[in-house]
């Protein structure tokens, strides 16, 4: 639909590249290039790989997952989503699992082989006999290692990555065909968790997995190569690592629980995060930001009790593996130094080899088992979403001839347990134009769900003849331009275009819009007026061809001139011919209608004429607006409403690296757990030196000829108590160290979260229009689960990698001085090509997370706007553009992975280059070293080269997760609402005095005035009714008495400036009914008292004044009932009466009605009106509305146009002068 997204992007260098360049990952060598030089951006990113498109993934795991759906139909079993992922991807995985098995079972125990060949020479006097060719070997390996490793990791995540999009893919599409049932069992935060959470760890376990099936081999080979070592000395450590593995699996499993109720509770937060941000605007004129922060913190509280005791179990497993290779290595010693004479071979051979061993056994085995069960849940968790229960559509719409258009007989219908329409029978013929009226909560909504097969009937028969076209009642709009909204996909008619725009009443409006019909509405339209919006609805309903168009009470946004042209030109005269189905509160079109359906109850009441319709209701008059006011583009909310996202550039702020250390627990315990880190590394540098230490001295003692006395000397309990406090040493501080550190990231998130959620609540609305909520809520998703749970453990690993690498050049000093300088350069080398890719994965990073903000986006639109979709047929152009906004996700994505692959393979063989350094320096030029030293430089060697490699990634790692912490952090600098003032005086307002002096109001800064100038003085307890043209700036009075914009002049109330006064105290002292009710899920209770200020009989009495008492005691739980998101589970009329409960209880002397009963029937209204007169009669009222009868009592009415108060006196004065502006809105009633 928005065209901006069909952008012809350059070609990908992967798309074509060759074996090698794919292996090698030459091919990304432009790419760095390029990023270094330009940088990337949503505009010159490259064209998505054919085989990671998200059309042809999700067509071919649908296609899988439809067989599977119809096997386990056949067979009565369960449809498995597991299945399905192995058939499709399961061979790719297992086929790259080759090139591991290669690494891990031949290449890394051949060189520990060989590490054992080259030491033992020194043990010998014929070092330069037959050593050079170890060395090489031991050269070639680690060349040989990095070259298959990397395209290894590089292509399982790429597999992983296709079945991620995948996954997305079908989730959206079974977004599209869910049942009502469904989604009120699935809430949108739960969908985009599947997508954000749920999908992605695909690609982790596409790497991992394989280590579970490799492992056991690995296991085998490296034993039997021990054994040959030191023999049974051999199988004791082993069955320490062996013995660890169930531990493992036991804190695997526990991981995997906290994760299943971890991702529970992370979807209840962000599904009603999700609802705080849709309601923002009533949530701070309400003042409820203290109960909605209170609400979400409490969920967030139950959240982080299952994130601590997985990041606890993360601790646990991250110290054993730490420990577990010093330990193995201690068991081992000591029972082979029980019967033999320790030797630098064995120690130095052994130490490869459990350094080997445990990098399978103790890091990517366990890995592997707890991502395995975690991914298992994951899938499940889609698994149960794609099983849903879908709607059934009737795709075949052929019309009959002489048949009725619609046909209902003895129909009864429900949403949930309450019957909704009951008996309903009725006929429509071809052509015809019916009205449907009833009160709030009679089933006229119900029934056009019922037509469009949203509401599926329990008993009974309906029929539709036709093509449908469809306007609901609440219009929904998505983000892309006025004329995107209105094509909605379909090919341009221009004629037809600027005909729907007519007789839309569009031409006006688009004159005033700075693009005119090109125009970005914004996220649900939140750049448009609410008769924009509905007209804009109704457009896109009548520019589609169809047989019979459903319209829901489309008329009611807008006042009674326009209403009137539309209702002739449009409904009567472009739609002639077509059928009708008109719901409307608005009697004076029903004489227009051929037949009238009155509902009640969810039953026909009757089918009337329109005299008899006139019997049932009075016709009702609404508001007009004079056909000569002269206006200006006044709304600076008709601009562009979407900025664009910026994307940061540079490294992350070190200020953002100190930030998350200081808010978890300050800078005293930040270096304290530092310092724990360093102690750590300390102790088990110190278990490899003592271990050198140890050979040498029998090495030593062999070439005095005093070999028996230093045998036992080797033996002796001295060295082993020595070697013992050291390893135990070193298990109480990996354990204290991982602990503390988890500790502060576990409170530096939780912090980080408060603050996030504290800003965003203080947030002012040009923030929150201007940003999508998509956006926002990918902070509190996405970003949050990267702090939460993926940046503890790799910041821990980066930082002890670190570490690792400075103890080991220390003592390979220590052994050979001349490596220093060597170790200076390469330190250096790697550091500058750290440097020089960190720029490209950096921007390639952040663009990731900013391009799955639409994605998020594009799915929450969507179900909001499911039946429209529907109705129009709109799935195959939403599914299209799903696919587009995830394309541009997945390109990202996969190119961030390509780059950062090709950064550790780059990394890889300079440390190769380090490795050759070192071996050869000791071979060439170690004729006077001992054999200890010798193991003990190469083995360091070694462990420098992983943790450089380690260190470079994981720090590359760091810094990309940084970057939500930054997206995070970002959050709190953003323009926040001026909370401070003085608190109001007691009893304040008493009188309920309003002033406006001079004010003016835009809607940013330095954007035009929607108020001008205006003042105009309300008096103590009057009631005053405001009237004007959609647009004309009746709502922005709204707007400067609750301050929600910016605004220039004074405000008075009681004689108190308000802009001096707290605004939330303030704002808590004046009521509003908004024009769209907005419940929040939870129970009624908590709609009604958020606060918990109120007993419950204050509770029913509000209740019972709107007349909803008797509805909701009947019911089981009473004010206990639970209220669905959004209210789907009460009608609209029942959501506003809700809403006029709530200002009942708060008693205040301030009232504004917006538009309040615009959608609601007339009865409803009357009740409304009733209500009002009665409970607020000694309250300052302003009425804002199209309905010109009901402040038609008021003392004093105002007629706003252009932004300026044109009149603005009692309605017998204005209805004198002829010549006004009031009397001639009359005039057309």
């Amino acid at each position: 639909m928005n065209s901006n997204n069909s952008n012809k992007r350059k070609g990908n260098p992967r798309q074509n590249c060759s074996f090698l360049s794919s292996a090698s990952f030459f091919y990304t060598i432009p790419t760095f290039l390029y990023g270094r030089r330009k940088g990337f951006d949503e505009d010159n990113m490259y064209e998505t790989v054919d085989g990671f498109r998200s059309k042809l993934l999700g067509d071919k795991l649908e296609k899988l997952w439809c067989n599977e759906l119809k096997n386990a139909l056949r067979t009565k079993s369960v449809p498995s989503l597991r299945k399905v992922l192995c058939r499709a991807f399961g061979l790719q995985m297992l086929t790259f699992a080759a090139l591991l098995l290669v690494v891990e079972c031949v290449i890394k125990p051949a060189q520990a082989v060989m590490v054992g060949r080259l030491v033992s020479f020194y043990t010998l006097d014929n070092v330069n006999t037959g050593v050079l060719p170890y060395a090489f070997g031991i050269i070639f390996l680690t060349f040989l290692n990095t070259a298959l490793f990397h395209p290894y990791i590089a292509n399982s995540q790429m597999v992983g990555l296709k079945a991620k999009i995948s996954c997305g893919s079908l989730i959206y599409r079974k977004a599209l065909k869910l049942h009502y049932t469904a989604l009120c069992k699935t809430s949108v935060g739960q969908i985009v968790n599947l997508l954000s959470n749920d999908a992605v760890i695909l690609i982790r376990f596409s790497v991992i997995v394989n280590y579970v099936l490799i492992a056991p081999v690995q296991c085998l080979v490296v034993t039997y190569l021990m054994y040959q070592e030191v023999g049974f000395s051999a199988i004791v450590g082993v069955l320490v690592i062996v013995l660890c593995t169930p531990f493992y699996y036991f804190l695997s499993k526990g991981a995997s629980k906290y994760r299943l109720k971890t991702a529970m509770r992370t979807d209840e937060r962000v599904r009603f995060m999700a609802e705080v941000i849709s309601g923002m605007q009533v949530i701070k004129m309400y003042a409820w930001e203290k109960p909605m922060e209170n609400i979400l913190n409490s969920l967030r509280k139950f959240e982080m009790k299952y994130i601590t005791l997985s990041s606890y179990t993360k601790a646990v497993y991250l110290t054993l593996d730490v420990l577990l290779i010093p330990t193995s290595l201690y068991v081992t010693i000591l029972v082979y130094v029980i019967h033999h004479q320790l030797t630098a071979d064995n120690v130095f051979s052994l130490t490869v080899f459990y350094t080997t061993f445990h990098f399978t056994m103790a890091w990517s085995l366990p890995q592997g088992l707890c991502v395995l069960g975690e991914t298992l849940i994951s899938i499940d968790r889609i698994t149960k979403f794609l099983t849903s229960a879908e709607i059934i559509l009737n795709d075949a719409e052929k019309t009959v001839a002489n048949s009725c258009a619609i046909e209902i007989i003895h129909g009864t219908a429900k949403w949930n347990t309450e019957i909704t329409l009951e008996n309903i029978t009725f006929a429509a013929n071809p052509g015809s134009l019916i009205a449907v009226v009833g009160q709030v909560g009679c089933g006229k909504s119900s029934l056009i769900n019922a037509l469009l097969k949203e509401l599926p009937l329990t008993s009974g028969r309906i029929s539709v003849n036709g093509s449908v076209s469809y306007a609901p009642q609440d219009p929904w709009l998505f983000g892309g331009s006025v004329r995107d909204n209105i094509l909605f996909g379909q090919k341009v008619d221009l004629l037809r275009y600027k005909e729907v725009i007519r007789v839309c009443a569009l031409e006006c409006d688009l004159q005033l819009l700075p693009f005119g019909d090109n125009t970005i509405v914004g996220g649900r339209g939140s750049s448009l007026s609410g008769g924009q919006k509905a007209r804009i609805s109704l457009a896109r309903a009548v520019y589609r061809q169809a047989d019979i168009y459903l319209l829901d009470d489309p008329l009611s946004a807008v006042d009674l001139r326009v209403g009137e042209q539309i209702f002739e030109n449009c409904i009567k005269g472009f739609l002639k011919g077509k059928t009708v189905i008109l719901v409307t509160h608005q009697r004076q079109y029903l004489k227009d209608c051929d037949r009238v359906i009155a509902l009640e109850s969810g039953t026909i009441l009757s089918e009337i004429n329109w005299k008899e319709a006139n019997v049932f209701a009075r016709e009702q008059i609404s508001e007009v607006a004079s056909p000569t006011l002269q206006f200006q583009a006044l709304d600076g909310k008709t601009k562009d409403a979407q900025n664009k996202e910026q994307i940061s550039r540079g490294s992350v702020s070190k200020n953002v690296y100190l930030s998350y250390f200081t808010l978890g627990g300050g800078i005293g315990f930040t270096i304290l757990t530092l310092f724990l880190l360093l102690l750590c590394q300390v102790s088990v540098s110190s278990s490899s030196y003592f271990l050198a230490y140890w050979v040498n001295a029998v090495d030593l003692g062999n070439e005095t000829a005093a070999g028996q006395n230093l045998e036992a000397s080797s033996a002796s309990n001295q060295n082993i108590y020595i070697y013992s406090t050291i390893t135990l040493f070193c298990i109480v501080i990996a354990s204290v160290r991982a602990y503390m550190f988890y500790t502060l990231c576990l409170k530096s998130s939780n912090r980080m979260h408060g603050n996030m959620l504290s800003s965003v609540l203080r947030a002012t609305m040009r923030f929150l229009n201007t940003n999508s909520h998509g956006r926002i809520i990918n902070r509190f998703s996405q970003d949050l689960e990267t702090v939460d749970t993926q940046l503890p453990t790799v910041c821990l690993n980066a930082l002890q990698a670190f570490i690792g690498i400075i103890a080991c050049i220390v003592i390979i000093a220590m052994v050979n001085y001349w490596v220093l300088l060597s170790s200076f350069i390469i330190g250096i080398m790697l550091y500058l090509l750290r440097a020089f890719c960190l720029v490209t994965i950096r921007n390639v990073k952040r663009l990731e997370g900013i391009t799955r903000s639409p994605v998020f986006e594009h799915l929450g639109s969507s179900l909001q706007g499911l039946a429209t979709i529907r109705a129009f047929k709109g799935e195959e152009i939403l599914q299209k553009e799903f696919d587009q906004h995830q394309d541009l996700h997945s390109c990202c994505h996969h190119l961030f992975l390509s780059t950062t692959e090709a950064m550790g393979a780059l990394l890889g063989y300079v440390s190769g280059i380090y490795v050759a350094i070192v071996t050869l320096t000791c071979t060439l030029i170690g004729n006077g070293m001992l054999g200890g030293n010798v193991g003990l430089a190469v083995t360091q060697c070694l462990q420098v080269a992983t943790y450089m490699q380690r260190t470079i990634r994981q720090s590359a790692e760091l810094e990309n997760q940084m970057t939500s912490v930054e997206r995070i952090l970002e959050y709190d600098k953003i323009e926040h609402e001026d909370s401070l003032g003085r608190e109001a005086p007691t009893l304040w307002p008493s009188k309920g005095e309003i002033a406006f002096h001079n004010v003016n109001l835009a809607y940013y800064l330095q954007g035009p005035l929607a108020l001008r100038n205006i003042s105009f003085r309300i008096m103590p307890n009057e009631k005053v009714g405001v009237v004007g043209r959609t647009g004309a700036g009746k709502s922005s009075i709204i707007a400067a008495l609750f301050r929600l914009s910016y605004l220039t002049g004074k405000i008075l109330v009681d004689d108190v400036d308000i802009n001096n006064l707290n605004l939330r105290e303030f704002r808590s002292k004046i009521s509003i009914i908004p024009q769209s009710p907005v419940v929040f899920s939870g129970t009624l209770r908590t709609n009604l008292d958020p606060f918990e200020e109120f007993e419950d009989c204050d509770l029913w009495s509000a209740l019972d004044k709107v007349e909803l008492k008797e509805f909701f005691s009947a019911l089981p739980l009473g004010l206990d009932f639970g209220i669905d998101q959004g209210g789907s589970n009460v009608s609209v009329g029942q959501r506003q009466l809700i809403c006029l409960a709530r200002i009942i209880l708060r008693k205040n002397k301030i009232l504004v009605l917006d538009e309040a009963t615009a959608s609601i029937d007339l009865e409803t209204d009357k009740l409304v009106q009733r209500t009002i007169r009665k409970v607020f009669e000694d309250c300052t009222i302003i009425t804002i509305t199209h309905r010109l009868d009901s402040i038609m009592d008021c003392d004093r009415i105002m007629v706003i146009s252009a932004g300026e108060v044109v009149e603005f006196d009692r309605p017998s004065i204005l209805l004198k002068n002829n010549e006004g502006h009031f009397y001639k809105m009359t005039q057309q009633l």
